[in-house]
């Protein structure tokens, strides 16, 4: 059973099903397309819908996980039945062929690219520039190539001159004689009312592409394209009669055809009207009859096709051969053959080319059970396990029906073209109805009068292993004749242009020498079928069935009843069957330990403790299991199992992590502290060594550098810094006076306020506060500045003035008048100097709120009240002139609030 696959999905085995039927099959065919699993098995077979869509299952990691893989290891894949064929060639030195199998628009051609694309991935380095060349080239030649059988002859001649017409430069066209009209040309003519592509250039251009990259020369991609111009011209030529003569009516078209095959105008004519008839030792010229010349027109255009096409294939087995190959030095030439088949096909009118390849169809069935039953018989005899007979549909009898001598299909068509005289395509069917009368799997209407579906003297039906098929004979006769006359075989040998001559050396044979008669078509392609089985027989074979989903190419739609009559006609439910009559699942002993248990004799224990020895058998190497739902049945206990088995897993295995983790933690803090303790030792160590003579320097340590401590003592560094910092300042400070400690404590204060502020804060001079008691600043009214100072002390009781100057007050006017300014520790005096400093405005302290101060040379300060009355002044009067008492007069006050 194929892994990795939740039950969501569908089974990915169809042989797993629980029931065999077409209605269960479906229902897991759509439910898997639905769920985007376009792959499935069936044993050992792939079933492939087309998604319709990209995917992203083809890369490189895709490779990886199926390379070396047993087929069931992985989901089902391409690239999983690519590797098996891959290791039956390399391992078990055996050749191998991989069939692919499906209608027009399937996927088969898709396939065919990836199961290259993973060998040329996973062959060795010294072989893999060969293997791309050739896969390159395979690929390059599906623009190229159709199918080499009659269903062929009719969609490819389309195909390619249509292409030719719609496609190719006017230049080209005009070389070849050719209109780019489709409906100019009677082969053609039914087709060229279809719609045209619009990439009819493009494709015009990629075929010739593929030819160059492919191998072909400039000449001979010329010729290609002059033959089919040839038969374009060929359906064109009207015949006509004057009494007994038979003539060309549109004689132009004689030259045109003999510029295109290279040879002379009349030797073309000849051949067209006249065959060349040898009676013993005269040769006599016959003229046709004009029903024989439109025959033989007919015919050079199907044959002239045929060879071009079989040329074709030639040219390119010659390019994809092996070069320089030795069995001596490389071994065995061991062969990976890819197979890619039309499938069955019931059209609304089916004729030769349908009856040809479902007769195909039917011997590839015929081939793909019996090999699946030859192996099934020998995996069982390997494994000593008892075969039983399986009931199946063996299609042999349709196949007799078709190929038998003297009594099948074929024979009696050869016989009917083989008669002398007027043969139709009602005496065929005649000589059917006679033959075949009693056979199961034929009737008509003369042998069923009451079947409306068959019409008299027309059809016959077939029952195929696919289903029921009804075939009309009109034509049959002409296209299994498909015969040459021998003067056109020897007008194309005797062509000047020598691609064209090599595709006709039968050419070359004289008039007089006899030949045999030429193979019907249906013979050709049953002896081509018969060779392919043999050669397919000779290999080990793996399979591919392909199915369209839908026919509006849609990656959403699954149109049930088209993909149903595609699993009847591709035999997958039979397939299914066979693959179930006997043991529907096998795993080697080392694979089923993998997912239950030890050994054999453990396998036997458990199978027979869950119940199930009555639906097993045990094998040397693998146990078989008969039925889907013990298959299922083991899967749903060891699920089960598993997660119990992983929730112990997973409990033993966290802790076991936590413990490992406890460990490093612990072992990590241990480190980290002793490390910690030895940085923080030598943090201090080292600062003790810097710092333990600063007393007896003179700047006492100032000049010291701090050494650089741990991320952890940073806050201790800072308390550090702090601490050296007061014992530093407590040094200096320590023998000053109280007044000059007053005058310390402003002059920090203001540094703190202003600093950045102004240029100039006077720090460096001494601050005397009082100054206009000083005969410097008034030289002539300090004595009476002093009497109203006394005055003014008795009266508001302050107890030392804190500072006073010369001012010059400015009102809201923009007036500006002289005064003086004294602050004590309780007032603020505006006084007139004019006066003998008469106090003009008093001001309490406590209704200062604020000071401001400009940062320019003119010393202006703002005094703020809470009367929103501010006292504007610029200081003045100082001697010298220009000191500066703003920072003085700032810090003074800080100081004095501050205390």
């Amino acid at each position: 059973m194929a892994e990795h696959e939740s039950l969501e999905f569908g089974k990915a085995d169809f042989v797993l099903l629980d029931s065999v039927s077409l209605d269960e099959f479906m229902a897991n065919l759509k439910l898997r397309f639905e769920k985007g699993r376009i792959y499935s098995y069936i044993g050992e077979v792939v079933v492939s819908v087309n998604p319709y869509r990209a995917m992203n299952i083809y890369g490189r990691d895709t490779i990886e996980q199926y390379k070396g893989r047993e087929l069931y290891e992985r989901p089902p894949h391409l690239f999983a039945i690519a590797d098996a064929a891959y290791k039956a060639m390399k391992r078990r030195n055996k050749d191998t062929c991989i069939v692919i199998s499906g209608e027009s628009g399937a996927g088969k051609t898709e396939a065919s690219k990836y199961i290259m694309q993973y060998i040329a991935a996973i062959t060795n380095p010294s072989q893999r520039a060969e293997v791309e060349r050739v896969k390159n080239m395979l690929l390059k030649s599906n623009c190229v190539l159709e199918e080499n059988y009659p269903v062929g002859k009719v969609k490819s001649v389309f195909k390619c001159i249509f292409q030719l017409v719609k496609g190719a430069p006017d230049a080209q066209l005009r070389s070849l004689h050719i209109q780019r009209d489709p409906t100019a040309y009677t082969y053609i003519k039914v087709g060229g009312q279809i719609k045209s592509s619009i990439n009819d250039s493009a494709d015009f251009k990629a075929v010739t592409d593929a030819m160059k990259v492919i191998g072909f020369t400039t000449e001979e991609i010329q010729t290609v394209y002059k033959i089919l111009a040839t038969i374009l011209h060929l359906g064109n030529l009207k015949f006509g009669s004057d009494g007994d003569v038979t003539l060309i009516e549109n004689s132009k078209l004689v030259s045109v055809l003999g510029d295109l095959l290279s040879t002379k105008d009349e030797n073309v004519e000849k051949a067209l009207l006249y065959r060349t008839v040898a009676t013993g030792r005269d040769v006599i010229d016959k003229q046709h009859t004009h029903q024989e010349a439109s025959y033989g027109r007919d015919a050079l255009a199907k044959a002239i096709y045929e060879r071009l096409f079989c040329w074709i294939v030639g040219r390119i087995n010659d390019v994809i051969e092996v070069k320089n190959y030795d069995a001596r030095v490389h071994g065995k030439n061991t062969v990976i053959g890819v197979l890619d088949i039309y499938g069955f096909e019931i059209f609304q009118n089916n004729s030769f080319e349908q009856f040809c390849i479902n007769y195909c169809n039917e011997k590839l069935q015929q081939l793909f059970i019996q090999l699946v039953l030859k192996q099934e018989q020998e995996e069982y005899q390997r494994e000593g396990i008892p075969w039983k007979h399986i009931d199946y549909f063996n299609n042999q009898i349709i196949v007799d029906l078709v190929e038998q001598q003297h009594k099948g299909i074929f024979a009696v068509l050869d016989e009917a073209c083989m008669n002398v005289g007027k043969v139709t395509d009602e005496m065929f069917l005649q000589a059917l109805n006679g033959k075949l009368a009693k056979h199961a799997h034929y009737t008509s209407r003369k042998l069923s009068p009451t079947d409306k579906n068959l019409e008299f003297d027309r059809d016959f039906r077939i029952r195929h292993y696919a289903g029921d098929v009804v075939y009309s004979v009109v034509g049959f006769i002409d296209k299994n004749k498909d015969t040459l006359f021998q003067d056109f075989k020897r007008l194309l040998y005797n062509s000047s242009n020598p691609v064209l001559k090599a595709m006709w050396p039968e050419g070359k044979l004289s008039i007089t020498e006899v030949t045999k008669r030429p193979l019907t078509a249906a013979t050709l392609f049953k002896n081509s079928m018969i060779s392919l089985v043999e050669n397919l027989a000779s290999k080990e074979p793996y399979y591919v069935r392909c199915i369209k989903p839908n026919d509006v190419k849609s990656p959403l739609l699954f149109e049930h009843e088209r993909c149903k009559h595609q699993v009847e006609y591709l035999g997958l439910l039979e397939n299914v069957r066979v693959r179930r009559a006997g043991f529907a699942n096998r795993q080697t002993y080392p694979r089923f330990l993998q997912s239950h248990t030890y050994d054999k004799e453990a396998v036997k224990r458990l199978l027979q403790g869950c119940g199930f020895e009555h639906d097993v058998a045990y094998g040397k190497t693998k146990v078989f299991i008969r039925t889907p739902r013990t298959i299922f049945s083991l899967e749903e206990q060891r699920a089960e199992m598993v997660k119990r088995i992983v929730l112990f897993l997973q409990k033993v295995w966290r802790g076991t992590l936590a413990r490992m983790r406890y460990r490093r933690m612990r072992a990590a803090l241990i480190i980290i502290r002793a490390y910690r303790r030895y940085k923080v030792k030598s943090y201090i160590r080292e600062v003790n060594r810097r710092f333990k003579n600063v007393r007896g320097m003179k700047d006492h340590g100032k000049h010291v550098k701090w050494p650089t401590p741990p991320k952890v003592l940073r806050k201790f560094e800072e308390a550090l810094r702090n601490i050296y910092n007061r014992w530093w300042a407590w040094t200096l400070i320590k023998d000053l006076s109280p007044e000059e400690m007053v005058q310390i404590r402003a002059k920090v204060a203001t540094l703190e306020c202003l600093k950045g502020q102004r240029a100039d804060l006077g720090l460096q001079r001494a601050w005397e506060g009082n100054y206009l008691v000083s005969k410097k600043d008034s030289p002539g009214t300090a004595s009476s500045f002093t009497l109203v100072s006394s005055d003014l002390q008795r009266k508001d009781k302050f107890m030392r003035v804190l500072f006073s100057c010369n001012v010059r007050k400015i009102n809201r006017f923009n007036k500006a008048e002289d005064r003086a300014l004294l602050i004590t520790d309780r007032h603020l005096y505006k006084m007139d100097p004019v006066k003998l400093y008469k106090p003009m405005k008093s001001i309490p302290l406590y209704n200062v709120t604020g000071v401001s101060i400009s940062p320019g040379k003119d010393q202006l300060v703002v005094f703020h009240t809470k009367d929103n009355r501010d006292l504007i002044v610029c200081l003045q009067g100082m001697v010298p002139a220009g000191d500066s008492r703003i920072g003085e007069l700032v810090g003074t006050l800080l100081s004095h609030f501050k205390r």
